[in-house]
Order: C-alpha cells, then sequence, then structure tokens
C-alpha cells in the first residue's frame, strides 16, 4: 500500500484567488506588507504580512526555509514537481493537504466565505490534477450556507478532494450542532470522511504580533461526538481528530466511561469498547508523544500520522513517518502497527 502523510499543509498565494469570477473578484483578498516607515519591533519575525480580508487583517506567514524544511515553490504550490520530489526524498508516496488561512475564521460574510471557499478548492483541484494521485486534498465547505456547502462538497468529491474541514467550533456552534447535519449526510453519501482540524471558527479580535488566535479544542470535539451518539446518528461516515497528537486519548475515555457509569441517571449513552473501531474515529499522533502506551487504548486501526509539511508549530515534523519507520525496526512498536499507521489507516480514513 502507499505511505500517506495524513497532515500536510499549503501556503495560500495570490494564484489561490485567480479562481473567483467576475462578481466574486471584490472579496480577493489582499496582501499587506508593514513599511519600513513603520515602528520597528511591533511583529515577530515571519508574522509581519498579513491577508486584507473583509476589512480585517489575517496573518499571512513569511516561512522561513531551513525551519520548515519546504521552500516557497512547495507550501505554495507553484512547483508541484518539485513537490513530488520533495516528498520522494522523505519517502511518502500521498500527501493530504489541509489549509493555512482557513485554520482561523475568516469572515462572517456568507458571500465572502462562499467566493473564498470554491477559489480554495478550484485552486487546490486544479494543482493537484498534476500530481497523478498523489497530492490529496480537503476541501473548505462554506458553512455559513449549508446548502451552498452541500453543492461544493459535491464539486470537490468529484475532483478530487478526500475529506472536508471543519474546526472544533464554527461561528459559535459546537461541531455537534444539528446545524451541520444536511453537510454530514451529504458527506457520508459522498464516502468523505469530516476532518477536525485544529483551529478556530470563531471571531476574535486579532493579535497583530501573534497572530490570529486559535484554540486547540479538538479533545473537546471528540468528546462530544461519542457522548451525544452522533457515530451511531451517521453510521457511514468517519470522523478524524487532526494535529492536536493523540495523548489525550486516555482522559477522554476515563472522563466518558466516567460519566457513563456515575451519570446514568441523568444521561443515556452508550459505546462499545472498541470504541474506536465501531465508532469510525481516527486521530493523528505525533513522534513526541509516548506511541506504545498509547496503543494500548485500542487505536492501532485508527492512529495517523503527518508531518504538518509546511509549518513549523509545536505539531510539525518534517521527519515524523520515517520516525515511525525507525521505531519499528528498533522494536519499540511493532512493524504492523507502524504498517497500520503509516499505510492501511489513513487510506482506510481518507478512502484513498
Amino acid at each position: 500500500m502507499a505511505v500517506i502523510d495524513a497532515d500536510t499543509h499549503v501556503d495560500e498565494c495570490e494564484d489561490t484567488w485567480t479562481y473567483m469570477d467576475e462578481s466574486e473578484a471584490k472579496h480577493r483578498p489582499v496582501t499587506v506588507v508593514p513599511t519600513e516607515a513603520m515602528a520597528p519591533g511591533t511583529t515577530a519575525p515571519g508574522y509581519d504580512r498579513y491577508w486584507l480580508i473583509d476589512g480585517q487583517l489575517k496573518l499571512r506567514r513569511v516561512r522561513n526555509d531551513k525551519r520548515t524544511g519546504t521552500t516557497v515553490e512547495t507550501r505554495e504550490l507553484h512547483d508541484v514537481g518539485a513537490r513530488l520530489r520533495h516528498m520522494d526524498e522523505l519517502k511518502i508516496d500521498v500527501q493530504v493537504m489541509y489549509p493555512t488561512l482557513f485554520i482561523s475564521h475568516v469572515s462572517s460574510n456568507p458571500d465572502i466565505e462562499l467566493a473564498l471557499c470554491k477559489s480554495y478548492n478550484r485552486w487546490l483541484a486544479d494543482k493537484s490534477a498534476e500530481a497523478n494521485g498523489r497530492l490529496r486534498w480537503v476541501a473548505m465547505p462554506p458553512l455559513l450556507n449549508i446548502d451552498k456547502a452541500c453543492e461544493e462538497l459535491r464539486w470537490a468529491e468529484e475532483h478530487g478532494a478526500c475529506g472536508f474541514y471543519e474546526k472544533a467550533t464554527e461561528y459559535g456552534m459546537r461541531v455537534t450542532d444539528p446545524y451541520f447535519y444536511p453537510l454530514w449526510e451529504e458527506a457520508a453519501d459522498l464516502g468523505l470522511p469530516l476532518c477536525i482540524h485544529i483551529g478556530s471558527g470563531t471571531p476574535a479580535p486579532i493579535n497583530l504580533t501573534a497572530g490570529d488566535g486559535i484554540s486547540t479544542n479538538v479533545m473537546e470535539a471528540f468528546y462530544s461526538i461519542v457522548s451525544s451518539g452522533v457515530p451511531d446518528k451517521f453510521p457511514k461516515l468517519r470522523f478524524g481528530f487532526i494535529e492536536a497528537g493523540a495523548s489525550w486519548i486516555p482522559y477522554i475515555l476515563d472522563r466518558l466511561t466516567a460519566r457513563k457509569e456515575r451519570m446514568a441517571w441523568a444521561y443515556q449513552m452508550d459505546f462499545k469498547e472498541d470504541l474506536f473501531r465501531s465508532g469510525r474515529l481516527f486521530v493523528t499522533c505525533q513522534t513526541v508523544e509516548d506511541l506504545p502506551y498509547l496503543l494500548k487504548f485500542g487505536t492501532e486501526d485508527n492512529l495517523l500520522i503527518g508531518t504538518d509539511y509546511s509549518h513549523a508549530d509545536a505539531s510539525a515534523e518534517i521527519r515524523s513517518l520515517e520516525i515511525i519507520r525507525e521505531w519499528a525496526d528498533e522494536g519499540r512498536i511493532s512493524k504492523v502497527a507502524a504498517r497500520k499507521i503509516l499505510e492501511d489507516n489513513p487510506a482506510a480514513f481518507y478512502g484513498i
């Protein structure tokens, strides 16, 4: 099977927004860079470039090639061939790409959100078409209009998307809000998994020093999905919890068990011992975690791993897949577990 990098990114660029039609062009993001006349020291390195969207500044990072292990040509997909060659060097067959801009709230205007999502999806569809199946992508649905979101999801599936992206909170709503159910029904019929990536879809004041505030509440989303019985309501839908690590799994399982056993008088909740398999719940792990310990919680068929390609935060490790191979060779984890994390599990989750 193919070795799959389950969590990589693209950095949006001017090309990303060229897919807007004439009526949408007024919503096209504009790059803003502080001038030399502005006071020095007001921004941290790499945090001195922005997208102007809907009258608000949204961070557009300036990346360090050495720190990320990538180049602007591979991050922004100016040279798809270069990205594929880099994947060959990393011994990776397929990368699944997530956005950068959309990790935080972009706009509360439905027309602007729709224009941005459509252009982004078409840009990635075009770029990934050059990669002969080696670059797959997660679609951005315009969540402020569920009918349009379903329509966009159908288009994306026809053009190579292997999932759709939601944050744990969107516009003040939890991911389990019934508002999203029509989209989930559409995704289940299309075979596309729900990819809950770290981030916040709730508007917040911008911090020009550190960039937009991003809350990591993926574990709360996992708890909510399980405790509300969502996997049983959508028996064909797969659920992914991306870039929040996996060390929270024992804690959340403990809390779920406590609620089930001690609060049956107030809540009706049931989940099977093989929770991850039966609930189709997949989680990305990281190489800083105690993976042998996490594998004891029934996760062998449901753990994935990604490099966080192009980013350089706490989740980024360009060699993460190679490290998993090394751990298998050293006997820290079994070769079967390593194969599942690198190949079988991401293939099952993304339908690749």
